[in-house]
C-alpha cells in the first residue's frame, strides 16, 4: 500500500510529525542524562581499578579500610548499571511512543491507550533512573569522607628538612 502525496497528506504528516517533537526532546534530554551517568561509572570504574593493586598489598587497618571502600565501589557501580538500564528502557519506550504516533496516524491505528502508558511507562522508568541515580550520590557523598586521621595529620617539620 503506498500513501498518494498530496498538500492534505504532507500538512498531516507536518501534523504528526508537530505532535511527535516532544518525545523527540524527552529523548534528547534522557540522552544527555545517560552521558552524565555513562561518564560517572566510567570514574567510579576507575577509582576501583586504582584501589585493587593496594588493597593485595595492604594489611591491618589499611587493609580493612580499603576492603570497605572496594565495597562500596561495588555498590556504586552496580547502582549506576541499574540506573542506566531504566534510562535506556525509558528512551526505548519514548520512542516507541513516537513510532506508534506515526503509524496510528498513518493507518488509522486507534492507539491513543497504548501510547498513553508507554509514556507512563516512560517516565517511571526514568523517574526510577534518577532515583537510583539519587540513591548513588548520596552512598559517593558518604564515602567521600575525609578520614579523621588525616584530618589531625601534621607533619614532622624536622623530616621535612632533610
Amino acid at each position: 500500500m503506498t500513501l498518494p502525496i498530496t498538500p492534505d497528506s504532507a500538512s498531516a504528516v507536518a501534523h504528526i510529525i508537530g505532535q511527535a517533537v516532544a518525545p523527540v526532546f524527552l529523548l534528547a534530554g534522557i540522552g544527555a542524562f545517560l552521558n552524565t551517568l555513562t561518564g560517572r561509572l566510567a570514574r567510579i570504574v576507575d577509582r576501583g581499578r586504582a584501589i585493587e593493586p593496594r588493597l593485595l598489598e595492604s594489611i591491618g587497618a589499611e587493609h580493612d579500610r580499603l576492603v570497605r571502600e572496594i565495597n562500596t565501589v561495588d555498590r556504586r557501580m552496580r547502582l549506576m548499571s541499574s540506573a542506566i538500564t531504566s534510562t535506556v528502557a525509558s528512551a526505548v519506550l519514548v520512542c516507541t511512543v513516537v513510532v506508534l504516533l506515526f503509524a496510528a496516524a498513518l493507518v488509522d491505528l486507534h492507539a491513543g491507550q497504548a501510547i498513553a502508558l508507554l509514556f507512563i511507562g516512560a517516565m517511571v522508568t526514568l523517574a526510577a533512573g534518577f532515583f537510583i541515580f539519587l540513591i548513588e550520590t548520596r552512598i559517593a557523598a558518604r564515602a567521600i569522607r575525609v578520614r579523621k586521621a588525616l584530618l589531625t595529620h601534621e607533619v614532622d617539620e624536622a623530616a621535612g628538612d632533610e
